[in-house]
């Protein structure tokens, strides 16, 4: 059952979906939890405050601009390779990690895409790329918290407003979900359900927070507890909200993940909950990977941050999901 969510502490406005009569909510906030400028309560904000083409703080690297045609092809094959560097290290990037990565503009980036995608080498997607096979590939843990580590904390953060003292939830595992568990501290009497080692680690320590893990086979890439008797602890439970995440999101899949056993434990934590609550910073958003976690229809809410790209997110908007962005300074 689904109902709108305020959360207390976090100023916020709404608007509704074209293409639906019910309110969709969107929440701007600073990492810090401080009133948002005005700029970012209106509703022209889901425009998300995004950066330019260049990122947040300009134009990095101009060498691919520079003039030279005989200097031109020598970069672009480095840059390339570069490219397919990161991809292989991380599987899944958006284009924006990607121009960073590289020095370079999203709109040279986007075309060394278009080439490596004409080789064989990469699949394009909305606002980044795939590695061909990338959908069943699983980073490491150490890779995943290495990636938008301040996208996740201010993830985190908007993500503990929608908890209120005297909840009982339950929380999947992930480098954004132990960041949100940390978040988590500063709450009074909690019960939380968890499937994840670092999450009850965070939170084991708390005097007021009882911690619940369930059972399972330990998944190491993870940290977290898998398979039929993790399943089973969760079938006799309710809470109010799941606070879940994923390795991509997508408003024709949902949440999705590339690994079946971390997939049907997520799809338990979701089913004990009355609302779902996904969390996904920008490298996930639009990202399609093997194994569905939970469809479109079934999500909530969406706790992300103002990278993200805003054509998918009026999409998932569009399918009611309510939107809660958090805004990082520039």
């Amino acid at each position: 059952m689904k109902h709108h969510i305020r959360p207390k502490s976090i100023p916020f406005d709404h608007f509704r979906s074209a293409s639906r009569s019910r309110t969709v909510w969107v929440t701007a906030c600073t990492p810090s939890g401080g009133r948002a400028s005005p700029a970012a309560r209106r509703l022209t904000t889901i425009g998300l405050a995004r950066s330019g083409p260049f990122g947040r703080g300009g134009r990095v690297g101009t060498r691919s601009e520079s003039p030279g045609e005989a200097r031109r092809p020598v970069f672009a094959a480095e840059r390339r390779q570069r490219i397919l560097e990161v991809m292989r290290t991380n599987g899944a990037v958006s284009l924006r990690e990607l121009a960073h990565a590289v020095q370079s503009s999203e709109v040279t980036v986007r075309r060394d895409l278009r080439v490596l995608e004409g080789e064989g080498l990469l699949n394009r997607h909305h606002g980044g790329a795939t590695l061909p096979g990338a959908l069943s590939r699983e980073a490491t843990y150490t890779q995943k918290a290495q990636v938008a580590a301040a996208e996740k904390a201010a993830i985190a953060e908007l993500a503990a407003s929608l908890v209120e003292d005297g909840d009982a939830i339950v929380i999947g595992a992930g480098t954004t979900t132990q960041a949100f568990a940390q978040q988590l501290l500063r709450h009074g009497e909690l019960a939380v359900v968890t499937n994840s080692l670092l999450v009850a680690e965070a939170l084991g320590g708390a005097p007021r927070i009882e911690v619940v893990l369930t059972g399972g086979t330990v998944r190491g890439a993870i940290h977290a507890l898998v398979g039929s008797a993790a399943e089973r602890s969760l079938a006799e439970l309710r809470v109010r909200r799941a606070f879940i995440s994923g390795n991509g999101l997508t408003p024709d899949r949902g949440l999705s993940t590339p690994n079946m056993q971390v997939a049907s434990v997520d799809r338990a934590l979701a089913a004990a909950a009355e609302e779902i609550v996904v969390l996904a910073d920008h490298t996930k958003i639009g990202v399609d990977t093997m194994v569905q976690t939970v469809p479109t229809d079934e999500i909530d809410h969406l706790v992300t941050e103002d990278a993200a790209p805003r054509e998918v997110l009026d999409e998932l908007a569009n399918r009611a999901v309510r939107l809660h962005v958090a805004r990082l300074p520039t």
